[in-house]
């Protein structure tokens, strides 16, 4: 099958490429990308006034798949996440059973081979059940094909546990993808610790977050492991990764679209969307992220896809569980409060949630060249719209944004030539 996309402006950050160009794809590789091509296709789609784009990549998803079907699997996540322009998602391991031998591993990629509509890779957990006191056997799950190694949801508190498992998984060639908490700062905490008191809730100190930050660089350095920061939210910690990366520490980080869109002055003990780990940090907080994304010390956009059933966020704030979903909101995000507020150009946005991805995980994704598989994603960036949970393709629908007014729309998502999402 061929498909020619006209008229569109092609982006592609691994080159600093954005120009008004055609892509011709045939079967599941990129043809052609020139100007005014001229050919027969089987279908033709007309992208004047779109971005096409590579594929996009979300390093942090929970698709909750197996044990907690009631909440999302990996049929409805992957259809979601085409919703949201990706192609490419990693699974992470916190399910039950949690995703911690080779076994479970290849079952999940069966599983995705049979049901997912984008690429699903599988991160790895890092202890037995997550429990923290055993490493997995982390050689036979890099041979089963985990893209990464987490522990999310928790750190691994035992600081000689977590620099064995860096040492192998530097050989294995996999990166540590770290939740940076202190289980005992945190406590019971519900909430940022600013907000919690005003509210006369048990707060979440940034604290919490800097000091496992600060540990794993620590070990990073000693051990020469891949370390990625998941989901950073605060001013200290991305303090640490400036310095760490200016003194040449293999370490990256993340940040999720509530984190640079929302602060802890969005919640309310009546909205437990609002409530999250890490939780909603202050403005100062929110303006550290925002210059350290536009400085390029946070080099990737995730979301955290964290899908819970209405009837548990429907719990008080303190019983309801942590997360929002965020597959399907995340281009909008981007586009409304970083591209259109000139924080990030249209390049840097799109190379944070492909190219800088794909290197992360060393896969050939994030790019759009002749030859290569063709995961496109293609985003009309002008198109204002209302965000209305009720039309998402998730089973959940806790999300804080419903009702707000954004622009940048997913059009289609192209995966290995075909088309898997058309709006």
């Amino acid at each position: 099958m061929t498909i020619l996309i006209k008229n569109g402006t092609v982006i592609n950050p691994k080159t600093d490429l954005m120009e008004r160009l055609d892509v011709l794809i045939k079967d599941d590789l990129i043809e052609k990308i020139d100007k005014n091509i001229d050919c027969e296709a089987d279908e033709v789609i007309n992208a004047k006034g779109y971005w096409i784009t590579p594929g996009l990549i979300d390093v942090h998803v929970h698709l909750r798949e197996p044990g907690f079907e009631h909440k999302e699997t990996i049929e409805t996540g992957s259809k979601s996440a085409a919703a949201g322009g990706f192609t490419t998602i990693c699974a992470m391991p916190n399910t039950k059973p949690a995703i911690d031998t080779a076994k479970l591993v290849n079952n999940i990629k069966e599983k995705a081979k049979k049901e997912a509509i984008v690429n699903v890779l599988p991160i790895g957990a890092i202890t037995l059940e997550q429990k923290g006191e055993q490493l997995v056997d982390i050689i036979a799950m890099s041979k089963a094909g985990v893209c990464a190694l987490s522990e999310d949801g928790k750190s691994v508190m035992n600081a000689k546990l977590l620099r064995d498992a860096m040492k192998i998984a530097k050989q294995e060639n996999i990166p540590i993808l770290s939740h940076c908490e202190d289980a005992n700062l945190a406590g019971k905490g519900i909430m940022n610790e600013g907000i919690a008191k005003e509210l006369g809730a048990i707060g979440i100190t940034s604290e919490s977050e800097d000091v496992i930050v600060s540990r794993d660089i620590i070990l990073a350095k000693k051990t020469g492991s891949r370390l990625h920061i998941c989901h950073i939210s605060t001013k200290g910690s991305i303090e640490l990764l400036r310095h760490a990366k200016d003194s040449g520490i293999d370490v990256s980080a993340e940040v999720c679209p509530h984190h640079f869109t929302l602060t802890e002055e969005d919640v309310t003990l009546d909205n437990t969307n609002t409530k999250m780990n890490p939780p909603l940090r202050s403005k100062e907080d929110v303006n550290s992220i925002k210059k350290a994304l536009k400085d390029g010390v946070i080099e990737i956009i995730a979301t955290d896809h964290a899908p819970h059933h209405i009837d548990e966020k429907n719990m008080s704030y303190e019983e309801a569980p942590n997360g929002i979903v965020g597959l399907e909101t995340a281009v909008a995000l981007g586009i409304t409060e970083l591209v259109e507020k000139d924080i990030l150009s249209p390049i840097e946005l799109i190379r944070k949630m492909s190219v800088n991805p794909a290197k992360l995980l060393g896969i050939d994704k994030g790019s759009l060249e002749v030859g290569k598989t063709a995961d496109i994603t293609i985003i009309n960036p002008n198109e204002k719209y209302i965000i209305d949970v009720n039309k998402f393709y998730s089973k959940s629908k806790n999300s804080p944004f419903h009702g707000k007014h954004v622009k940048g729309k997913v059009k289609r998502t192209i995966v290995a030539g075909k088309i898997v999402f058309s709006n």
